[in-house]
């Protein structure tokens, strides 16, 4: 569900967003959550479009959701980043201009960072020659990007298959590979802004951290900087590559990470069975103070939110705050709520992001 794009009413669509958190943590008696904004526009920093063939061209198209057959063509896209924007002309001039570069384009998508980055897919039904890739390889240079082209069974890769983004967080700027494909936060001034709070929220330690979900490292490297030393899980090959890759480039070395499921991390911990990816890992030898999850819509399964328990801080991103606030209930036994924020990473939507500090009562 989205509401139209109309930066006129974004401070009301926000209060009523604060609102619905407020009433969602009220049963814990949460304290007032920090509010943190969003530009009204130009935050987005990937968008993908079908193309639509009207008058003998094609066009960027987006459908309302359930609706594929009723297309929305557009000259650009005012939440998307300026980047992106701009972008969207000049590559539509270049493929009408190209017989080689148009033929079978079916879908285009952006991606782009706050550091100027940018990575361009374009995707065919059809297979992709020596001549496609001279082309691509000119397009590439002229629009300074890299540049993708995917087509059943093949990728063929022009420049570098990732973007690298800086975030700024406490007076550091930590650097970011975002691989082609994998997740990343839409919203980079809201993501940074997310980072802080996590930062701050978590506080200076001298013991250990566990993350669950880790994704790309996003949050692991400034929290890193935080604690003792860091065990750092995540299930998708593509992200732990990624976060690997970043943990080396910002130099954070303080971090172990594993190719565990938070289920199968939970499992570890119980020892209920060894797993061969904990080789060379000495769960026993980690004083673990806090926890720190950013789980899926879904939120943590009830064996990995009685994990959470042992620990002093649990320390909680959410992109639903109907399955937080069904975690925090299974948890408000033993922990109380200390913070909570409201992160607007989807202006103009019903979604958002949240973050609570929950601290052993």
């Amino acid at each position: 569900m989205s509401v139209p794009f109309d930066p006129a009413s974004y401070d009301r669509q926000l209060a009523e967003k604060a609102m619905r958190l407020r009433e969602l943590l009220a049963p814990f008696d949460a304290p007032e959550p920090q509010v943190f904004d969003s530009p009204r526009e130009h935050y987005r920093l990937r968008a993908e479009f079908r193309l639509w063939r009207e008058d003998q061209k094609r066009h960027y198209a987006m459908f309302a959701p359930g609706d594929n057959r009723t297309p929305i063509l557009l000259q650009g896209l005012p939440i998307a980043s300026a980047r992106i924007n701009a972008l969207m002309p000049v590559l539509r001039d270049r493929w009408e201009a190209s017989g080689v570069l148009s033929h079978k384009l079916f879908q285009v998508d952006f991606l782009t960072t706050l550091a100027g980055d940018a990575m361009i897919t374009l995707c065919y039904h059809r297979p992709l020659d020596e001549e496609w890739t001279a082309a691509a390889e000119k397009l590439a240079a002229e629009l300074d990007v890299s540049l993708i082209g995917r087509s059943k069974g093949q990728r063929l890769v022009i420049g570098r298959d990732y973007v690298t983004e800086e975030l700024d967080v406490a007076g550091r700027t930590f650097s970011y590979r975002q691989p082609e494909g994998a997740f990343t936060q839409p919203n980079g001034t809201v993501n940074q802004k997310m980072l802080t709070w996590a930062y701050d929220a978590l506080g200076t330690r001298d013991d250990d951290l566990l993350e669950l979900y880790c994704g790309n490292g996003n949050f692991t490297l400034p929290l890193a900087t935080r604690v003792r030393k860091v065990l750092a899980t995540e299930i998708s090959k593509t992200s732990v590559n990624a976060a690997l890759a970043n943990l080396a480039d910002n130099a954070v070395d303080n971090v172990t990470l594993v190719r565990l499921s938070a289920e199968e991390l939970t499992q570890a911990l119980n020892e209920v069975r060894p797993f061969r990816r904990l080789h060379g890992v000495d769960l026993k030898s980690y004083e673990f103070g806090s926890v720190f999850v950013d789980p899926p819509r879904a939120g943590m399964d009830p064996d990995t939110c009685e994990l959470t328990r042992r620990f002093e801080r649990i320390l909680y991103i959410s992109c639903n705050p109907e399955t937080l606030a069904a975690n925090i209930a299974q948890l408000h036994d033993t922990h109380r709520v200390e913070r909570c924020a409201l992160f607007d990473q989807f202006p103009y939507t019903h979604h958002m992001e949240s973050g609570v500090l929950l601290v052993r009562r």
